[in-house]
């Protein structure tokens, strides 16, 4: 019955090929010369066609069947935690079957080639539309998205190599436009995958300093490893001073605003404008606010005002649409101009630049851009990026931006993220209580034989940087949270994983002035600056190693939840260096630390982690 009602319709295309065939000529008569008339529509062509038409219906046919055989198979054999889940599964295999009914290039050559009458009878011709959807796996826009490439951090010999540095990070970006990739069916590509700004996400419970004379406390907390048995971890945690609303300085705050045609979607310029909206709201008639565009030229639209005027503000942001190219120099320029002329002493004075990052007039070199910001800084002024949309997204811009403008980078892709960024974390996306910020850890080998740290690969600093005031670093936001994570390979524990040479001395020299540091694992050193002086200061701190390791469940709420994360970035990684790469396993984990949760910001982690494990698993 198929194949009989198969062949009536190939006749009723042949015969409406012809009848199209026939009128196309006769349209053309008077315009077409009488030597070419013969040949303008020759046998092999018009059986293209019909072979064409033959093979698309077959493959209908196939598709109709395989994707009720798909909606059978995921009915019984998914089960999902959320609708969004659900939804970005059940058109995975629908996905991948119109993938095939596009993938045939020598057919599409044929009706391409077309001309004159030919071109009218292609044009004519009605072929079934079958919606290219993109196949769930791995991120589609690779190519046009830009990421900077690192490598992860090695294993290195305590023995050899004993000191590490880096500076801290409080950027939050790589999170939130990993969870966009995989809430849209996408896992991330590895290398827009940092695994601190993942971690540092997330708010811990790290009790905060009472004053500013010490702008932030020192939390450090050891247990073993959830991806590796035979290793520990060593968490190292800061907690920023968080002043009362009434304390928080005056700000000064010039809005950058791309308006370039690629900020054109729901996702860009529109979400840009009710973020900000939601931002100014939270401003006082002592702060001042300012906006300045850019497309292909760039313009000041609202001069410096009070920031309680907020209909003037919103009136402003509302009449903003997007066209043209990108100068993000030329915006950059005014904005800081604008800033200076509007500086308020002692104040928060600060850019926030708005855009995907897709500079394509002026400065478009990376290194370029930031020796400009880097100038701009020392007039006192800061630099935050708030990066939006998809297809065309610039990370690493928005990210290397923000550092050398002592500011912080975020990725909003949600009403509920700018929320999160512009009105919950306020004071920490606005105010600096510590700039230049550096962490060295001394490991000692006689109870560390190795160890890795986790993340950091872009913060990484020469060991003489530590004490080189000029040398630039991270800053910390008032009630800030950082978080640094160390994977150790303790003395006696096995688990390391270079061999020991064969003519060279494992242990340390022994010194009579080192005997009170037996007991000591680890010598942890920080340097900050306070933000109005050029002169560091420094916190020391030893870690000893205690008599028995603890156990990762025995671990505090927020060292468990912060390994999870970890974990799940080293998955998201491929990463080499886990045992475990088990998405259960970090579920588990991650809901057992999930602790009060009051903004369900870990809730929506260990969502997060299942829709993964469902796109890996249905991703080949």
């Amino acid at each position: 019955m198929k194949y009989s009602k198969l062949a009536f319709t190939h006749s009723l295309h042949v015969g409406s090929l012809l009848v199209l065939l026939s009128a196309c000529a006769s349209n053309n008569e008077q315009k077409i010369e009488p030597e070419t008339q013969a040949s303008t529509v020759p046998n092999s062509i018009l059986k293209g066609v019909v072979v064409e038409r033959r093979k698309q219906d077959q493959r209908v046919l196939q598709d109709v069947n395989e994707s009720k055989e798909m909606h059978a198979v995921h009915k019984v054999g998914i089960e999902s935690d959320s609708l969004q889940e659900k939804s970005v599964l059940s058109h995975h295999r629908a996905s991948k079957l119109s993938s095939k009914a596009a993938a045939k290039p020598k057919a599409k050559k044929h009706l391409n080639y077309f001309s004159g009458a030919t071109a009218q009878l292609a044009s004519s011709v009605v072929m079934p539309q079958v919606k290219h959807e993109r196949v769930m796996g791995f991120y589609p826009d690779m190519d046009r998205e830009n990421y900077a490439q690192f490598v992860q951090n090695p294993v290195k010999l305590s023995q050899s190599e004993p000191v590490s540095t880096f500076s801290i990070d409080v950027d939050t970006g790589s999170y939130s436009n990993v969870r966009r990739m995989i809430t849209q069916g996408d896992l991330p590509p590895e290398q827009a995958v940092r695994i601190e700004e993942m971690i540092n996400y997330f708010n811990y419970q790290y009790e905060a300093p009472k004053t500013t004379n010490q702008p932030f406390n020192i939390h450090t907390e050891l247990a073993k490893s959830p991806w590796s048995g035979q290793h520990a971890l060593l968490k190292i945690g800061l907690k920023g001073f968080l002043p009362v609303e009434a304390q928080r300085p005056a700000a000064n705050l010039v809005f950058l605003l791309d308006v370039s045609g690629s900020m054109n979607a729901p996702d860009k310029l529109p979400l840009l404008k009710k973020s900000l909206l939601m931002l100014s709201r939270q401003l006082t008639a002592e702060d001042k606010v300012s906006i300045v565009v850019y497309a292909g030229a760039s313009g000041v639209v609202l001069e410096p005002i009070a920031g309680n005027q907020t209909f003037e503000i919103e009136q402003a942001l509302e009449k903003l649409s997007a066209g043209g190219s990108t100068n993000g120099q030329a915006g950059i320029h005014l904005a800081y101009q604008l800033a200076k002329q509007a500086h308020i002493p002692e104040g928060i004075n600060r850019v926030i630049l708005a855009t995907d990052g897709d500079f394509n007039v002026g400065t478009r070199d990376v290194n370029a851009l930031k020796k400009m910001i880097e100038e701009k800084r020392k007039s006192g002024t800061s630099l935050t990026t708030l990066g939006f949309g998809t297809g065309n997204y610039n990370d690493q811009l928005m990210e290397q931006l923000a550092d050398v403008g002592n500011g912080q980078y975020a990725y909003i892709d949600t009403l509920k993220e700018a929320r999160k960024v512009l009105v919950q974390e306020l004071s920490a996306t606005l105010m600096t209580i510590a700039k230049d910020v550096k962490i060295q850890v001394e490991f000692n080998p006689a109870h560390v034989s190795e160890y890795r740290l986790v993340g950091y690969e872009n913060r990484a600093l020469s060991r003489e940087d530590f004490n080189n005031d000029k040398v630039d670093a991270g800053e910390i936001g008032a009630g800030h949270s950082v978080t640094a994570i160390y994977e150790l390979a303790l003395t006696g524990h096995g688990g390391a994983s270079v061999d020991a040479l064969r003519y060279q001395l494992e242990t340390t020299p022994t010194k009579k002035a080192n005997t009170d540091l037996a007991g000591e694992m680890a010598f942890i050193k920080f340097r900050y600056k306070a933000p109005n002086q050029q002169t560091s200061q420094l916190i020391k701190r030893a870690i000893v190693r205690p008599e028995k390791l603890s156990d990762f469940e025995s671990a505090s709420t927020d060292f468990r939840f912060a390994a999870s994360v970890a974990h799940f970035g080293q998955v998201l990684k491929q990463s080499k260096y886990i045992d475990v790469d088990d998405y259960q396993v970090i579920i588990r984990h991650a809901a057992a630390a999930k602790g009060k949760d009051e903004l369900g910001y870990r809730s929506e982690f260990i969502q997060l982690v299942r829709l993964a494990s469902n796109l890996a698993n249905h991703s080949g």
